[in-house]
């Protein structure tokens, strides 16, 4: 990734582009999977700096881990002024070291963070049922959905679910697009109502909406709707899993 993406990342998150700037931002999002991954990689180490090291001794600790690991490798290339404190420059710089240290395997990260999102919300390519007339629809819906680009699989499942309303599969795929997409009153309400029916989609629907709850560091939440999911669940292994690293 080029430098200046680090900073562009970080003026998104602070809702600091301007709507052409948000736009053209998420159209890349959904055109660029190098893009999209080193963002969400961005992103998740900007909470845990955030949320993770409240203790001063220990924020210390990290801070100078990073720099001795990115002192040779990050410095060496571009010459740096006097250190800024502001949080943008902080998150920038730590991002790209952090980036570093995962592509040399000089230190392991995950053992020091919260589990992420990323690591769970691993979706398989979907097919979608055919309808009649929808077929077209479907196909745009399937092409976006499993392409990564969330905004027109959002504008499609709308349109999708005009036609046919009480669809499950529409809504379920509907809600995940829109936990990609940061929608969370929308997505969680979709599954809220799905874990709750009789579809095929219930028990899928608890397991992502505990992923929902984990994206938005709702951790306790998150863990009380793990609890929900049965044996015979296909993402009961998983659930495990996430709730030993939660509790």
């Amino acid at each position: 990734m080029e430098e200046q993406d680090y900073v562009v990342f970080e003026a998104y998150l602070s809702n600091a582009l301007s709507e052409d700037n948000v736009k053209e931002f998420e159209d890349r999002l959904a055109s660029s999977l190098e893009f999209k991954t080193a963002f969400n990689t961005y992103k998740e180490l900007s909470s845990f700096l955030e949320h993770k090291y409240e203790k001063e001794e220990e924020t210390k600790a990290f801070q100078e881990n990073l720099e001795q690991i990115s002192k040779g490798h990050f410095e060496s290339k571009y010459t740096l002024k006097e250190k800024k404190k502001n949080k943008m420059f902080a998150l920038y710089k730590y991002a790209i070291a952090a980036s570093i240290v995962v592509l040399i395997g000089l230190f392991t990260f995950n053992q020091f963070s919260n589990p992420v999102y990323s690591n769970y919300a691993n979706y398989e390519t979907i097919s979608l049922t055919v309808r009649g007339g929808q077929s077209d629809l479907l196909k745009t819906a399937e092409s976006a959905f499993n392409s990564g680009d969330y905004i027109k699989a959002e504008a499609t499942f709308k349109d999708l679910l005009k036609l046919d309303v009480n669809n499950s599969e529409l809504k379920f795929y509907r809600a995940i697009t829109n936990i990609e997409l940061g929608n969370y009153k929308l997505s969680d309400n979709i599954l809220e109502n799905l874990q709750h029916g009789n579809s095929a989609f219930k028990n899928d629907a608890i397991w992502y909406l505990a992923l929902s709850k984990l994206k938005q560091k709702e951790y306790n939440n998150c863990l009380e709707i793990l609890k929900r999911i049965p044996k015979d669940a296909r993402f009961y292994e998983q659930a495990q899993e996430l709730m030993s690293k939660l509790d």
